[in-house]
C-alpha cells in the first residue's frame, strides 16, 4: 500500500505544481500589480493585501526569488519563461521548484521514514518541474509553426494591397490568436517604443526558436538591406514551410507505432510491479527487502531508461 500511497501523493504534487504555475494575466488588476512592483510601491501594496493563504504564499515564492536574483546572474530561465509565456519570473519558477521538490522529498520521506528518499524526492519533484516547462516550450513552438505558414500569406497580401511591413505585422497581432498574435505584438511594441525592426525580429526568433521563423528573419533582414519583392519571397517562404509541416505530419503518422511501442514497454513493467504489490506484496518483498533486490531494481530502472530513450530519438527524424 505504500506504494500506491506514494503514487497518489505524486499525482496530487504534481497538480499542486501546476497550481502555481498557472499564473496568468489577470485583467487589468495584475497588470496594475506589476507596475506598482517595479515602481516601487511594492510596500504598500502588501499593506493593503489581506493575509490570506494565497498572499502568503505568493509573498513567500517571492522572498526566494528575490534572494535567488542576489545569488545568480544567469538569463537562461528567464528566457524559458518567455518561450513558454508564463508571466513570471526565472526565478519565481525557481522558487516554485524549490517548494515543490522539498514537498514532494518530505511527503517522500514521511511515507518512507527513509532521510535518503528525502532528496530522492526533492530531485525527482524539480526534474518534473523541469519536464513540465520543456513539455509547454515544445507544445507552444509547434503551435507558432503550425501558425507560421497563415502568417507569412497575410502578410504577403497586406504587403500587396499597400501595407507597410509594420502595418502588415499590426494586422497580424490582431487576427492571429497566440502564439503567434502576441509574439508579434511584442515585435510591434517593440518597434513603437524606439527599437530597431531587427533587433526586434531576432528577439522574437530567440523567444520562438524556430528554424523555419529564421527563414523568414534571413529573408526579412535581406530584402531590406538589398531591395527586392518581399511579398513573392515570402510566398515561397510560405510554400516551402507548408511542405516541411506536411511532411513531419506525415513522418508523425508513420513513427507513431514506434513511439506508443516505447511508451508501452516503458509502462508494462511498473505496472505489473504495481499490480503485484497491490494484489501480493510478500511475493515482491524479497526484491524490496534484499540489498541484490534493490539493487536489481536500480539496475532494471536505469536500463529501462536508456532503452526508452534509444527508441525516441531512433523514431525522432528532423525534416
Amino acid at each position: 500500500m505504500k506504494a500506491l500511497l506514494a503514487i497518489l501523493i505524486t499525482v496530487f504534487c504534481f497538480a499542486l505544481l501546476l497550481g502555481l504555475l498557472s499564473i496568468r494575466s489577470r485583467e487589468d488588476r495584475v497588470m496594475t500589480e506589476r507596475l506598482n512592483y517595479f515602481a516601487g510601491g511594492e510596500q504598500a501594496q502588501r499593506q493593503k493585501q489581506k493575509l490570506t493563504p494565497k498572499a502568503l504564499l505568493y509573498n513567500c515564492i517571492e522572498g526566494i526569488a528575490n534572494g535567488l536574483g542576489r545569488l545568480q546572474q544567469g538569463k537562461r530561465i528567464e528566457l524559458m519563461m518567455q518561450q513558454a509565456d508564463w508571466p513570471i519570473r526565472g526565478t519565481e519558477f525557481e522558487a516554485i521548484l524549490l517548494l515543490w521538490g522539498g514537498l514532494v522529498g518530505l511527503v517522500t520521506f514521511l511515507v518512507t521514514l527513509k532521510g535518503a528518499m528525502f532528496f530522492v524526492g526533492v530531485l525527482v519533484g524539480i526534474l518534473m518541474g523541469m519536464a513540465l516547462l520543456g513539455l509547454r516550450i515544445r507544445r507552444r513552438r509547434k503551435k507558432f509553426t503550425n501558425q507560421l505558414g497563415d502568417m507569412l500569406t497575410m502578410v504577403a497580401n497586406a504587403l500587396r494591397a499597400g501595407f507597410s511591413f509594420m502595418q502588415a505585422f499590426e494586422l497580424i497581432s490582431r487576427e492571429m490568436d497566440a502564439p503567434m498574435g502576441r509574439e508579434v505584438q511584442l515585435v510591434v511594441n517593440e518597434v513603437n517604443l524606439g527599437n530597431t525592426l531587427e533587433s526586434a525580429l531576432d528577439n522574437m526568433q530567440r523567444r520562438v526558436a524556430s528554424p523555419d521563423f529564421e527563414l523568414v528573419v534571413t529573408a526579412v533582414l535581406i530584402q531590406r538591406q538589398v531591395g527586392g519583392d518581399l511579398a513573392s519571397i515570402l510566398d515561397t517562404i510560405s510554400e516551402t514551410i507548408a511542405e516541411r509541416v506536411r511532411m513531419r505530419r506525415e513522418v508523425m503518422t508513420l513513427t507513431a507505432q514506434g513511439r506508443a511501442s516505447g511508451w508501452v514497454l516503458a509502462a508494462i513493467p511498473i505496472g505489473l510491479f504495481v499490480i503485484l504489490y497491490i494484489i501480493n506484496p510478500d511475493y515482491l518483498a524479497p526484491l524490496i527487502e534484499s540489498d541484490v533486490g534493490r539493487m536489481c531494481i536500480i539496475g532494471a530502472l536505469i536500463l529501462e531508461v536508456i532503452g526508452f530513450f534509444v527508441i525516441q530519438r531512433i523514431v525522432d527524424i528532423k525534416i
